[in-house]
């Protein structure tokens, strides 16, 4: 499947492929590209059921690498640096496994490598019946309430991007609802070992006070990847394009110029 995609820079820069989480768009990578990464060429797709792509089944993992390999393929981009949030996070390591000379180097976002299957559970339960608020404001009280550290500015862009406004008021978030459920189930399915990304250097940014990435697996990580891997523990939680843009930006910055 050809993917809807976002993109900000000059075509003929050198490629980042930016990956979004579960629920999310690709839209959520605007201002890094705009405000950080001028010199690149971002390219953000909205991932198989979520934002203005389309919804169908299957919502596997080898469903998704095939739409990121054909829409990265129609744009002319072989070989590309690409950056996951999450479950684009996991999907890089999918990525690097089983297409590893498509991965210059990766910089995974506060990534989902393998989540607990309870927590899983949880929020697989939660988003049988969501994805709609009864407003606007409800969604920005939410998303703030989460976090001490997400500004209000952040959640309305958000809303903006990623919403549409229902004739009661109420706004429905653009994702399948089926999909997401299902990207639950994926996700606690073993990964990639982190073996998988010897070769391609690595930037690992992570909340510990979120408590998504284990520590068992930094240290994984470590071990494995040695002088290949980078790693930065940043304040807040998940969302750290939103709570800790600064640190977030100005490290994966870096990475990518080389």
């Amino acid at each position: 499947m050809l993917l809807h995609v976002h993109q900000w820079g000059d075509p003929s820069a050198p490629p980042v492929v930016c990956l979004h989480g579960v629920t999310g768009h690709g839209e959520r990578f605007r201002r890094l590209a705009e405000e950080r990464w001028t010199s690149a060429h971002v390219i953000a797709p909205d991932l198989r059921g979520h934002g203005r792509s389309d919804w169908e089944p299957p919502w596997t993992i080898p469903t998704h690498l095939a739409d990121l390999v054909e829409t990265t393929g129609a744009l002319g981009v072989e070989r590309a640096d690409w950056v996951g949030h999450s479950w684009g996070g996991r999907l890089v390591l999918e990525l690097a496994a089983a297409h590893p000379e498509r991965v210059r180097r990766a910089v995974l976002l506060d990534p989902a490598i393998q989540p607990l299957p309870g927590p899983s559970l949880h929020l697989a339960e939660t988003e049988l019946d969501g994805g709609t608020y009864p407003s606007a404001e409800e969604y920005v009280q939410q998303r703030l309430a989460s976090s001490k550290l997400t500004q209000r500015d952040d959640v309305e862009r958000d809303v903006e991007q990623h919403f549409d406004l229902l004739p009661d008021g109420s706004v429905r978030r653009r994702s399948c609802q089926p999909a997401v459920v299902s990207i639950y189930g994926e996700l606690v399915a073993p990964p990639p070992p982190p073996q998988t990304l010897r070769g391609i250097p690595t930037l690992l940014v992570y909340a510990p006070d979120f408590g998504l990435v284990r520590e068992e697996q930094v240290t994984a990580y470590r071990d494995a990847l040695g002088d290949g891997l980078e790693v930065l523990a940043v304040p807040g939680m998940h969302m750290v394009m939103w709570d800790a843009f600064d640190e977030t930006a100005t490290a994966a910055d870096a990475f990518l110029r080389g």
